[in-house]
């Protein structure tokens, strides 16, 4: 990699800037109180965890055409519990919103605003993610001059349309924007079928799970802001 050609930055969101864990935790605890509240026997089927495994196969099947957009399979999902239970369909707008908005509430990484406000002062920065996370939501809308999500633009990482995408909307070559990201697969195999530079953002130490040699890793965006001699 040379860090030289670097012009700009684009960052996985999920697991690269917060955990997802506990954010999807928080957003499946709305929704259960939505139910508990507005649709009560959609509740058990809910919670039935064999069932909704069962009914996200059938999705798969059905909408193989909108797996990029996790917001409209989550409103599927949503709108097929409401159906076995016999409740009213036209509630799934309000009980996806309730599990979206808590899904917007992130703890971020501690490392991050340090090393964003570093990396903002020399890079243009860009949010590619496949999630459906609000950069503006979260609170970083400030530190990207885009954010690519997959729901928007239609195919997910790692196809290299998006990544493309990225380089377009920067107006830049693929080759001078470095990607940073968690998944050794939609992230780091994704961002080199295009030849772009990446970092593979490794918190938990893990061996590396890809084909192919190790890229160049760091365990947290301190780690980025030191390689980048910012």
């Amino acid at each position: 990699m040379n860090i030289q050609k670097i012009r700009a930055l684009s960052f996985d969101l999920d697991d690269t800037l917060w955990p997802i864990g506990p954010t999807l935790a928080k957003a499946e605890a709305a929704l259960l109180a939505w139910f508990t509240q507005n649709t009560p026997k959609a509740l058990s089927i809910y919670q039935d965890t064999a069932l909704v495994s069962e009914i996200r196969e059938v999705l798969k099947s059905q909408f193989k055409d909108k797996m990029h957009d996790l917001s409209a399979i989550r409103k599927e999902l949503i709108r097929e519990v409401l159906l076995r239970a016999e409740e009213p369909t036209s509630d799934v707008d309000q009980a996806f919103n309730a599990f979206f908005q808590a899904r917007q509430s992130v703890h971020l990484y501690p490392d991050v605003i340090p090393a964003l406000d570093k990396l903002s002062e020399r890079f243009q920065m860009v949010a590619l993610s496949n999630g459906n996370a609000d950069i503006e939501q979260v609170g970083l809308g400030q530190y990207f001059a885009h954010a690519i999500s997959a729901q928007e633009f239609g195919v997910a990482k790692p196809d290299p349309r998006i990544f493309q995408h990225t380089a377009d909307c920067l107006k830049l070559q693929a080759q001078e924007i470095l990607h940073i990201g968690d998944d050794a697969y939609t992230d780091i195999l994704g961002a080199q079928g295009l030849q772009m530079p990446c970092v593979w953002i490794n918190r938990e130490e893990r061996a590396w799970p890809g084909t192919g040699a190790c890229p160049v890793t760091v365990k947290d965006l301190g780690e980025l802001v030191r390689m980048l001699d910012l």
